[in-house]
């Protein structure tokens, strides 16, 4: 029979076991809703550019002396002759019945058994793989938007910290105009502004690598592209920065107004202590939430910024995309959008358990 003593020590561990226990199922609870939803974007995806009236092979081959020959080989080409799903040759349903069509030999089956091969089909204009159009545009997109975005996190968040700690005084409030100006600048203006001023001091003003360098050393066609990093990556950090101040500044002032941090002030804690031990982790909530949902959208690029700097990434990519209407590049880069955004809402959601183990209870 179990002693009083023996219950008193065992209590500890049964927490510990029951904390475990919770973060576990709040971890296969996040990744169930996460893998759901990528399954819903799937299915979604294949639909939404199949409901676009006109038909794909006329809008992604832009040239009226096409014969119907001509636009029934495309058709075949790209499996546009196929019936979308069982008995719907296109979205508008047929008379329903035994149609005898092989429901294995469908436009949808054919994309699920391609996207477990990591196919996306071919673009209707540049006759290529869409996921080596996609991957090779996007290793350009990440250079570019993921340094600007890993400058305006810490930037703007040590500018948000020290303004919340310098709350009601100059300092305060000429960082709060900063973060407003810096927010509210139009991105284009932005970027042709620092186009126009590279280009009087030497700045490279379009591109990513200076043409005919590709037999130079690697450090220097590295140096190379740094130096054509400069301006958009200005320009990005400038537009973020303002975001996670602001937001750095607003959550941390409503922390140090908190009873704990009063009595840890008065516990004779140094500024940084109670910066440190007590309110950053909190006020850092917001500003994951922000991180996750940016970098998330990070790989559809800033259009604008890559429009202005000639810059070859993501962005760039959708937006010819979409005056070409090549449809295969767009679903593509639909759902690699939609599935980072996911990923990195999970990556939130865990991240928000770490830092507040209260959300695993709920």
């Amino acid at each position: 029979m179990p002693t009083k003593g023996a219950a008193i020590y065992a209590a500890p561990f049964v927490c510990i076991k029951e904390r475990s226990l919770n973060r576990y199922r709040y971890l296969l609870k996040k990744i169930g809703w996460s893998v759901f939803t990528i399954i819903f974007v799937l299915i979604l995806n294949f639909f939404i550019f199949r409901v676009l009236p006109g038909d794909p092979a006329r809008a992604g081959i832009h040239d009226p002396r096409l014969t119907r020959e001509a636009i029934e080989k495309i058709r075949v080409r790209y499996g546009l002759d196929k019936p979308v799903i069982n008995c719907f040759q296109s979205i508008n349903p047929v008379e329903l019945g035994d149609c005898g069509i092989n429901p294995f030999d469908t436009q949808f089956f054919i994309y699920v058994r391609n996207l477990t091969q990591g196919e996306l089909g071919i673009s209707y204009h540049t006759n290529r793989p869409v996921t080596d159009v996609l991957v090779e545009r996007l290793w350009n997109t990440l250079l570019l938007i993921g340094a600007g975005q890993i400058l305006s996190i810490i930037i703007g968040v040590i500018f948000g910290i020290f303004a919340a700690w310098k709350a009601r005084t100059y300092i305060d409030y000429g960082a709060l105009l900063t973060g407003l100006l810096a927010w509210s600048l139009p991105t284009f203006w932005l970027g042709i502004i620092l186009l126009f001023w590279g280009s009087n001091n030497g700045f490279p003003i379009g591109g990513k690598i200076t043409p005919g360098i590709s037999s130079y050393p690697f450090l220097f066609r590295a140096g190379d592209i740094a130096k054509h990093m400069i301006l958009p990556t200005i320009t990005y950090t400038i537009v973020f920065m303002g975001e996670y101040m602001l937001v750095m500044r607003s959550s941390l002032m409503d922390v140090l107004s908190e009873d704990y941090i009063l009595t840890a002030k008065a516990k004779g804690l140094s500024t940084f202590q109670i910066l440190k031990d007590h309110a950053l982790k909190n006020a850092m909530l917001p500003i994951v939430t922000i991180i996750a949902i940016n970098l998330g959208f990070t790989v559809a690029g800033a259009i604008q910024i890559e429009a202005v700097f000639s810059w070859p990434g993501l962005g760039g990519a959708i937006f010819e995309a979409v005056i070409r209407r090549d449809f295969p590049v767009l679903q593509g880069a639909f759902l690699l959008i939609a599935v980072s955004v996911i990923i990195a809402n999970l990556i939130a959601d865990l991240t928000y358990s770490y830092l507040d183990p209260r959300v695993q209870s709920e």
